[in-house]
């Protein structure tokens, strides 16, 4: 694989468009029980205490997320030319201001995905090349080496998922399966090597 590469629709618009109505639900719910004092699981639920992005929802290993991290295993194995198992997935709902750093994956995103949901447009950098995704549309990467960024938010809603893949046969070969979960689904406090 180089670099980096697009998929275009690598999902369909329709089950993009689920998926960003299911994600803006989830956000306005958990928003919801938050401002009214309700207890709820931030790891099952999600979250705004993302130290990235702070003040904006995201979720990690959200059930719905990870069955598409292995829905699109076969793709990616096709379209990396690799031997890539799931690690886990991330999801952000962006909003007007947001701004994600230049940075660099940990090892449990050696190939790394952002699909496009839906919403307003908005380009992600790397290496100083701008790439705009359309609805469904999947930039397959090379996290770890790859620096990466987007600049600040012009629009009210960005729903990106991220699917994280290591190679079988790569330098984090020996990295935990699921990010270190026994099973997918479960949120990140379950880790083993937390």
């Amino acid at each position: 694989m180089d670099n980096y590469k697009v998929v275009k629709q690598a999902i369909n618009y329709e089950l993009a468009n689920f998926l960003f109505n299911y994600f803006l639900l989830k956000r306005e719910a958990v928003e919801h029980m938050y401002n009214t004092n309700m207890t709820y699981d931030t790891g099952m639920l999600g979250t705004w205490g993302d130290t990235q992005i702070p003040n904006t929802y995201s979720i990690y290993g959200d059930p719905a997320f990870d069955t598409l991290l292995m829905k699109m295993l076969p793709v990616m194995k096709k379209e990396t030319g690799l031997d890539v198992v799931p690690t886990y997935s991330y999801a952000r709902m962006y909003k007007k201001g947001d701004e994600l750093k230049k940075h660099k994956d940990r090892p449990s995103c050696e190939i790394s995905t952002t699909l496009n949901l839906g919403g307003d447009p908005w380009p992600i950098f790397l290496e100083n090349n701008k790439v705009m995704l359309e609805v469904g549309d999947m930039l397959i990467y090379e996290g770890c080496k790859l620096e990466h960024w987007r600049e600040p938010f012009e629009g009210d809603n960005c729903g990106q998922v991220f699917l994280h893949y290591n190679n079988a046969n790569g330098q984090f070969k020996n990295m935990n399966i699921f990010d270190g979960r026994e099973k997918l689904g479960l949120p990140s406090w379950q880790k083993k090597n937390r």
